[in-house]
């Protein structure tokens, strides 16, 4: 069974470029443009590994991250930051985040992040 991504970010265009990098080896089981939607699509599909950006609207990625962490400690949440954000990835491994990325994302990068997070 190919790993199942929920892929959570406010821009389209990045969702889309996620998607692209991860179609084909991962199951995509949603989209979420905010930490809101993020966090009730998780408990919906209970996916592998969560592709979360940092910056969103109504609830940012690591307010959703730690609301996730906390009902299902076993989850894989791989933050995604911009360049310049290394506070913010301070506060998202406390949150409970497995790692990072940042963007522009490479498809390389993003793949191995998904790899040291959930072992085959």
């Amino acid at each position: 069974m190919p790993t199942s991504v929920l892929i959570a970010d406010d821009s389209e265009f990045m969702r889309n470029l996620l998607r692209e990098i991860l179609e084909g080896e991962f199951e995509i089981v949603g989209e979420a443009e905010n930490g809101v939607e993020a966090v009730d699509l998780y408990g919906e599909h209970s996916p592998d590994i969560v592709m979360m950006d940092i910056v969103m609207p109504i609830r940012n990625g690591i307010e959703a991250t730690t609301e996730i962490t906390e009902e299902h400690p076993d989850a894989n949440v791989i933050m995604c930051t911009s360049v310049g954000q290394e506070e913010k990835m301070k506060a998202a491994i406390k949150a409970g985040a497995e790692g990072y990325i940042t963007k522009p994302f490479q498809k390389p990068n993003v793949l191995e992040a998904i790899n040291d997070a959930v072992p085959a």
